[in-house]
């Protein structure tokens, strides 16, 4: 398979990767929107322009720095899948294998918000950071297995 039909959508893996990609990403967007709601309706604001001058609005509060957290958490393990997702699909694995990385991985990481924001107990949430992290092991070794170097 040359390069152009490996990240074409007519190639199975690829689209999964697309649709597991967009999936996550969007969740991660959505998350940012969270976190800006919660600081418009509490009238919370990090920098005092936000705050229209008011320093009074300039201040913490604990489920913003909660979404922040999550966020930048999502940022260390999103962007690591987002890569080694794509390298993935190059090698031209089974279609099954891909399925199932992609899947335990994008769900992984939903649990993680819904584990984060709620707070659930741990080790929820440590369960679910680790299980995206043993996907991306997994991807990234499948491709360093397989590459040519």
């Amino acid at each position: 398979m040359d390069a152009q039909s490996v990240l074409s959508l007519d190639n199975p893996i690829f689209r999964l990767y697309a649709n597991y990609g967009a999936a996550v990403t969007l969740k991660m967007m959505c998350l940012s929107l969270y976190v800006s709601r919660i600081r418009i309706t509490r009238k919370v604001f990090a920098n005092l322009e936000d705050a229209s001058g008011k320093q009074k609005y300039v201040r913490n509060d604990d489920d913003i720095e909660r979404g922040l957290r999550c966020h930048r958490n999502d940022l260390e393990n999103v962007i690591p899948f987002l890569v080694l997702g794509l390298m993935y699909v190059t090698i031209g694995l089974s279609v099954f294998a891909a399925t199932w990385h992609f899947r335990v991985f994008v769900a992984s990481r939903f649990f993680h918000t819904v584990a984060y924001l709620t707070p659930l107990p741990q080790p929820c949430r440590a369960l679910s950071f680790v299980i995206g992290l043993v996907a991306n092991i997994s991807m990234g070794v499948q491709v360093l297995m397989n590459g040519t170097f």
